[in-house]
């Protein structure tokens, strides 16, 4: 079988860059082992949207559909030191309507499939298990583990950091682990959150208050793996408990709405971000430790400036050709390498310590607050 792209992932970054490509004249094949079911109750995974990312996958038709009624915007962002440091962000302040939106990542998965598998020009391998990759001058084939073959100009690796794609294309990259977890739960909550997020630089790690519709919260906490696993073996209510004091108590008592889970944290560097036949995108082309809020952001862009790459690119031209794709990586290329760098540089900064850092890092929160100017160009930036 052939087509013109064929993307290995179905994940969030995939599944917006197939959606995305709905009006293009390409054929894709989007191949992806299991197709994505909604949970019980509410997914202790979500994610902060950036408005730029709102236009986006209201552009692809996508945000329209969502159930509004489980997301919630952040109207405020309170950012507390742990040596008296703090630092406030305010929509109405910056004069937008939201900071943010808090999304569960499987409301929007499950919208992103369901839109691409009506799609004219997709067609769904699921399940789909990658076997073998080849590149030739003409095309790349893509051998699936129940035999079929699919043959493509063009190959895009959206299947995570541990990207079977990108290792299957010989593309190395490099692992920093941060001997952190983190911590994810939702909560029903005692006090009123009245959209306002928050965040502890706390002496155990980093504390995220992420508000959701009604009297609900989901948390991540980024911190060093024997905390986590420590938080992990807490009774209900020691959990909650626990989370409660970390975070002052700011929303009262709260009560277990999911078990609470954990995953390593690790920053992740890949050499490039396309190569003849083959763009990565999503985590499978960059991972940052969480505390910027910016990972599935920057998937998200990945996929629109993949997508506007591609759409654009003329019939007499291969889409596959490295000469074209080098233009989407020059156009991720700036944005990926800042947030990386500063996201670590937080993290070592903000890393549980002694000496002088914490009270450096609890002079800049305080200097920042001091400042609009900075805290208005930092809140632009964000937003996109």
């Amino acid at each position: 079988m052939e087509f013109d792209v064929v993307i290995v992932g179905g994940g969030l970054a995939g599944l917006a860059l197939a959606v995305a490509l709905k009006r293009s004249r390409l054929s894709i094949a989007l191949v992806e082992a299991r197709a994505p079911v909604a949970p019980a109750g509410w997914d202790a995974r979500v994610y902060a949207i950036s408005p730029a990312n709102v236009r986006f996958l209201d552009r692809i038709g996508a945000w329209s559909h969502l159930d509004a009624t489980r997301m919630t915007p952040v109207a405020a962002m309170k950012i507390h030191g742990d040596a008296g440091g703090r630092l406030d962000f305010s929509a109405y302040d910056a004069g937008v309507a939201e900071l943010a939106w808090i999304v569960e990542a499987s409301l929007m998965q499950r919208e992103l499939w369901e839109t691409a598998r009506r799609q004219g020009n997709v067609t769904l391998f699921c399940p789909g298990v990658p076997q073998g990759l080849t590149f030739g001058d003409e095309a790349a084939t893509l051998a699936l583990a129940d035999g079929r073959e699919l043959k493509s100009k063009l190959v895009v690796a959206a299947d995570g950091a541990d990207s079977w794609t990108r290792t299957a294309a010989g593309i190395a990259v490099n692992f920093k682990p941060y001997d952190q977890h983190g911590v994810v739960a939702n909560f029903a909550i005692e006090k009123p959150h009245r959209q306002v997020a928050c965040q502890w630089f706390r002496h155990d790690g980093v504390l995220a208050y992420l508000p959701l519709p009604g009297n609900l919260m989901s948390i991540v906490w980024s911190t060093p793996a024997a905390h986590a696993a420590e938080l992990l073996a807490l009774s209900p209510a020691a959990f909650c408990d626990r989370v409660a004091d970390a975070g002052e108590r700011r929303f009262g008592a709260l009560s277990l709405v999911t078990p609470p889970a954990a995953f390593p944290l690790r920053l992740m560097r890949a050499p490039r971000m396309v190569a003849p036949r083959l763009a990565l995108i999503g985590d499978a082309a960059h991972a940052i430790h969480p505390l910027s809020g910016h990972g599935i952001n920057l998937g998200f862009q990945d996929a629109f400036s993949l997508a506007e790459t591609l759409a654009a690119c003329p019939e007499h031209v291969d889409c596959g050709d490295l000469g074209w794709l080098r233009r989407h990586e020059r156009a991720r290329k700036e944005e990926v390498v800042a947030l990386q760098s500063v996201t670590d540089g937080l993290q070592k900064l903000f890393s549980p310590t002694a000496g002088p850092l914490p009270a450096l890092r609890n002079i800049g929160l305080n200097l920042t607050q001091r400042l609009p100017i900075i805290k208005d160009l930092l809140v632009r930036y964000a937003m996109g």
